[in-house]
This record gives C-alpha cells, sequence and structure tokens, in this order.
C-alpha cells in the first residue's frame, strides 16, 4: 500500500482479516506513519496489535502514532445512524493532524460488516456514496491509504461487487512463496492454495512444503488453478501422492482448472489421479472476485504509472 491507495479486503474468515490487517498495522509503525483504525474494540484485540504482536499499545498511542476512534466519532451521528460523508471528513482531520505531527503517511482502516446486520442498515446507495467520497479524499492525498474491511458473509454478493469495484486496489495475504515464476497464496475460504504461474521441477520441494502446511488439521484442500499457466507431470505427480495420503473420505480438489491444464490431466487419465478431484470450473466466481482482480490490476497498474511522491518531511 501506498499513498493514494484505496483498498478493498473482503474477508472470509477472522484469520483471513487479521492477517492481512496485522500487517498493514504493524507495516505503518515501522515506516513512522500514523495507524488510523476505526472501531469500537479495544486497541488491545486489534490485528497486529497487543503482546503477541510485541506492540507496546499504550507507547504507541502515546506518541499519537495509534489512535483508535470510535465509530461514533469517525461516521455516525449522534443518534448512532450512518452518515455516508463522515468518513470522508475523518481521513482529511485526521491527515491534517498527522501532517502537523511529523508523520510520513497515515494509514486508516475500519469493518463495515457490523452496519449490515444492523435493523436500520444504511441502503447499498449510502454504502457506495460513502466509498466514493472516501475514495476521493484518499486518492487525491499524498499522505493518506486505507483498507475498507467487510465480511463477505454479511453482504449480498450483488452490493458486494458493487462495492469492490469502487477500490482500485484489492488486498489479500502476503505469498507464501513467490519467485517470480511460482507464487502460492493461502486461501481461506475454501481452505487452501491459489498457485499462480509455472510449477515445475525446480519448484517441487516448496510447493510440497506449503501443501503439507495448509493440509494439517483441515479437511479437503482446495487448489485454485485459474492463474496456473503450466504444470508437469511431475507435478501432478507430486498432486497425487498428496492427496493419496489424506485421511479416507478427504479430497484434493482442484478448482478453476484453465484448458490448457485440464488437458494435461486428460491424457494421464482422472483415474490415474486418486484422491484428486474436480472442483469449481473455470469462470465460476460467485461474486465476481476474478473480473475485479483484473480490474483492479489494472487500475494498480495505471495508478503506479501516475502516481504522487509522498510528502517529504
Amino acid at each position: 500500500m501506498s499513498p493514494g491507495d484505496h483498498g478493498w479486503l473482503a474477508y472470509s474468515s477472522h484469520e483471513e482479516r487479521d492477517r492481512v490487517i496485522g500487517h498493514f498495522v504493524r507495516e505503518g509503525f515501522e515506516t513512522n506513519e500514523k495507524v488510523v483504525y476505526v472501531t469500537d474494540a479495544p486497541a488491545e484485540r486489534l490485528p497486529g496489535i497487543g503482546p503477541r504482536h510485541r506492540a507496546d499499545v499504550q507507547a504507541y498511542s502515546r506518541t499519537g502514532q495509534l489512535r483508535v476512534l470510535s465509530r461514533r466519532d469517525a461516521y455516525l451521528d449522534r443518534r448512532g445512524a450512518f452518515q455516508p460523508g463522515r468518513m470522508a471528513e475523518t481521513i482529511g482531520r485526521e491527515v491534517e493532524a498527522a501532517f502537523g505531527e511529523g508523520f510520513r503517511a497515515v494509514r486508516l482502516t475500519t469493518d463495515y460488516s457490523w452496519l449490515l446486520s444492523e435493523p436500520g442498515r444504511p441502503d447499498i446507495g449510502e454504502m457506495l456514496g460513502c466509498e466514493h467520497q472516501v475514495g476521493d479524499a484518499v486518492s487525491s492525498s499524498t499522505m493518506a491509504m486505507s483498507i475498507c474491511q467487510i465480511d463477505r458473509h454479511a453482504c449480498p454478493p450483488d452490493e458486494l461487487v458493487a462495492l469492490r469495484h469502487l477500490h482500485e486496489v484489492l488486498v489479500e495475504v502476503n505469498p507464501e512463496f513467490d519467485d517470480g515464476i511460482l507464487k502460492i497464496v493461502r486461501t481461506f475460504e475454501p481452505n487452501g492454495l491459489r498457485v499462480e504461474g509455472e510449477f515445475d521441477a525446480v519448484r517441487y520441494a516448496v510447493f510440497a512444503e506449503q501443501l503439507t502446511q495448509v493440509s494439517k488439521d483441515c479437511h479437503s484442500v482446495h487448489l485454485d488453478l485459474s492463474r496456473l499457466a503450466f504444470i508437469d507431470l511431475g507435478g501432478l505427480n507430486l498432486l497425487a501422492q498428496h492427496a493419496a495420503v489424506l485421511p479416507a473420505g478427504e479430497l484434493l480438489v482442484l478448482d478453476h482448472l484453465p484448458p490448457d491444464v485440464e488437458s494435461v490431466i486428460e491424457r494421464v487419465g482422472w483415474h490415474r489421479l486418486p484422491g484428486l478431484a474436480r472442483g469449481k470450473e473455470a469462470g465460476d466466481w460467485t461474486d465476481g472476485s476474478h473480473a475485479a482482480s483484473t480490474r483492479s490490476s489494472k487500475a494498480a497498474s495505471e495508478k503506479k504509472a501516475e502516481h504522487k511522491p509522498g510528502h517529504k518531511q
């Protein structure tokens, strides 16, 4: 994340959320950036904060590097109703204060999921209006960056897609492995890995290690192969060997098989690969995530080309 980035995290589990937001928070502490977290939860319970992460909450609060704002102070009115325009105002106010305090940037995040379960929940128009204003406030700033969080289970798929489209940057957990040829990314729902690039003999060992790690104490493991460009026969054999030692009833499920990869498996024959199972078909994206990822990657590339440098202290 860089100043001007308006990020989006639709998470499937608290583990996924905490890994992403925890990194976002800790990186801010390490780079002299102010962290503003909008929540009603105690600071000690926030991702990336507290004794478990060796982050001294009181010390960061005293120096002003950590600011925990209540929802009422950030985007609710006196009656507790959602006010779409207040979040952009909050960003402007916090950026101005951070500039005066000598911080190089401001990292702001909040989770809107709770709003969607409230009796008087805002309609999608209000949510979109809020995100549009937040996007304008962040993208025009040389100091602000934000991640808007939402539990994908709390939001209808069509609304999830609409909200996603208002964000230039989709954030996710850091890759477990990435050497420029093969990228392995942890997925949480379903449990498994996303495999991107080319999977060949040079990378068997690291892939086997990651597959073993994600298989611990879990049921069937899913591999998202939508971005896999190449796998050799040795790679297929590795998958089959792993599947063969899974407990009875558990499978290694291959989701979103690209045509080229599927043709290799068809030539070998599924019957020769016991324990492997075909999962979701390529292009079966229930919430528009693949299309959104493509758009966001393009937007991020365009943004990087014209990115404004941050303010120099």
